[in-house]
């Protein structure tokens, strides 16, 4: 008698093959494509009747410069979807890395399902991952002007420039930043009887 997740398991190898490598952890599968085939895999991956992964759950870019104590020698950002198949009721998790870590190019999946659009928004302007073929690849959560991804590892905990409104001025502006470093020193509060009465 096959398990939930073997019944999976088979029907990936069967419709993917040897595009992806695939590991089972925690009761969760997860498949790790090259960028080649990353579009390819993905319309599979929802179209294959016997896969039907009809919902992108979510996607975020990952930075992995200084994963496993800065042990990791593989390509540096990667790009991290979760699919659930509602039909199947089965869930995978999705890896591509981006092949070059100075300009960090994927291919988007915005016109296999649109609700990673802003996903690969953010996944954009926090690190910096380009997905090829968005059609409005933008800022979402900083400003237009900001300048750097502020999620990539080697990014200044304080950051460059502050912005500010200004009122003499009546408009916001940009300065270097001011932010003294500081250490914070946590408070114990030590009481004898704490909770007796």
């Amino acid at each position: 008698m096959t398990t939930h997740l073997e019944v999976l398991q088979i029907a990936l190898g069967t419709a993917l093959g040897d595009r992806v490598s695939t590991t089972v952890a925690l009761g969760e599968v997860t498949l790790v494509v090259k960028a080649e085939d990353y579009l390819a895999v993905m319309q599979t991956l929802r179209d294959d009747p016997s896969l039907h992964f009809e919902q992108l759950l979510d996607l975020c870019g990952v930075d992995y410069s200084t994963y496993g104590d800065g042990s990791w020698d593989g390509l540096r950002f990667a790009a991290v979807s979760h699919l659930l198949s509602v039909k199947h009721n089965w869930r995978v998790r999705v890896r591509v890395f981006a092949p070059d870590d100075d300009m960090p190019l994927l291919p988007s999946v915005v016109n296999i399902w649109r609700a990673v659009n802003w996903y690969e928004r953010e996944a954009f302007d926090l690190l910096g991952i380009l997905f090829e073929g968005h059609n409005d690849l933008r800022r979402l959560l900083t400003d237009y002007g900001f300048i750097g991804h502020p999620f990539r590892k080697d990014f200044p905990v304080s950051g460059y420039v502050e912005m500010r409104y200004d009122p003499e001025q009546k408009r916001v502006i940009y300065q270097p930043v001011t932010i003294e470093p500081r250490e914070n020193v946590p408070r114990v509060i030590r009481e004898e009887h704490y909770g007796m009465k």
